[in-house]
């Protein structure tokens, strides 16, 4: 069901590409997955090291649909570190302990109203960039933690926010990615256990996303197999799809030295390219009947 209210008539596809910005071979594997692959959209992290490079290449690309990637978490920041002094450390960096952060968010007055400007400054760097704001989600997925969520409502109508990934992952989907038995399984357990702590978080998220009137996706694919999104596992994932709007998000780099590090190994990273632009990816897509689309496209 969409935000609207309305049934979603036939099976679509979202295919996106997060951490855009965050280093150049991160912008590289998104033009060619775009120019000749399967992407429709890109998630921009505005206060990376590439986040220009990224603007530049979207200007490039204007049929590539293009979101705010909200930092609050492990990453960069837009403000300076004397306003942010709750949320980041001595480097200027925001934690990558996401329950510690959570916390902080949630009960410290500080916290809130220095997260609440980060935001803020988050969406007006994004605004600045001129492109237009094809949707919004958060690294690690924060914006399930209300406070997060609530920061991101409240300047939702001032920057045109439409459109907001809810990660939700349906169990059929769990345990697809390529391993043995044993780790399918495990795979299957944890996902299992995930979906029952994350089933509360994800119904607020809906009705307030519902109540102020954004659309949102039916579900996605990419979440238990993160950092493994290969093409036999994306082929297996494609075999789950049922009927609404399905978002499948990847994290994909080419193998070009740069001066940094990336989340996962860069053959992972790589991979994720790979099925990207799959011949066999494609046509699994293309067999399913799906249309790929952008979140701009939701009814």
């Amino acid at each position: 069901m969409s935000a609207t209210g309305r049934r979603e008539v036939g099976l679509r596809v979202i295919v996106t590409a997060d951490d855009f910005g965050l280093a150049l071979p991160v912008n590289e594997a998104i033009e060619i997955a775009y120019r000749d692959g399967v992407l429709t959209s890109a998630s921009l992290m505005v206060a990376e090291g590439a986040a220009g490079d990224a603007v530049d290449r979207a200007r490039r690309l204007p049929g590539l649909a293009v979101g705010l990637h909200v930092t609050v978490v492990d990453g960069r920041t837009i403000l300076p570190r004397a306003q942010l002094s709750r949320l980041v450390d001595r480097s200027g960096r925001l934690s990558d302990r996401l329950v510690l952060a959570g916390v902080r968010y949630f009960f410290s007055p500080m916290a809130r109203r220095q997260l609440r400007a980060e935001v803020r400054a988050q969406f007006e760097a994004f605004r600045a960039t001129g492109l237009p704001l094809d949707h919004v989600d958060a690294h690690r997925h924060m914006h399930l933690h209300p406070t997060v969520l609530g920061a991101i409502l409240a300047v939702a109508r001032e920057f045109n926010v439409r459109a907001v990934r809810v990660p939700y992952e349906p169990l059929r989907a769990a345990g697809v990615a390529s391993g043995g038995p044993l780790t399918r399984l495990w795979a299957r357990l944890a996902a299992a256990s995930r979906a029952a702590g994350l089933v509360p978080w994800l119904a607020l998220v809906r009705w307030r996303l519902h109540r102020a009137g954004i659309r949102y996706n039916t579900d996605v694919r990419g979440l238990a197999a993160t950092g493994r999104m290969t093409e036999q596992t994306v082929l297996r994932l494609v075999a789950t799809l049922g009927r609404g709007t399905t978002e499948f998000f990847f994290h994909p780099a080419t193998a070009t030295p740069f001066a940094g590090t990336l989340p996962q190994p860069i053959a992972n990273h790589v991979a994720e390219l790979d099925a990207l632009v799959s011949a066999r990816v494609r046509g699994a897509l293309e067999s399913s009947g799906a249309r790929r689309v952008a979140f701009r496209d939701l009814d």
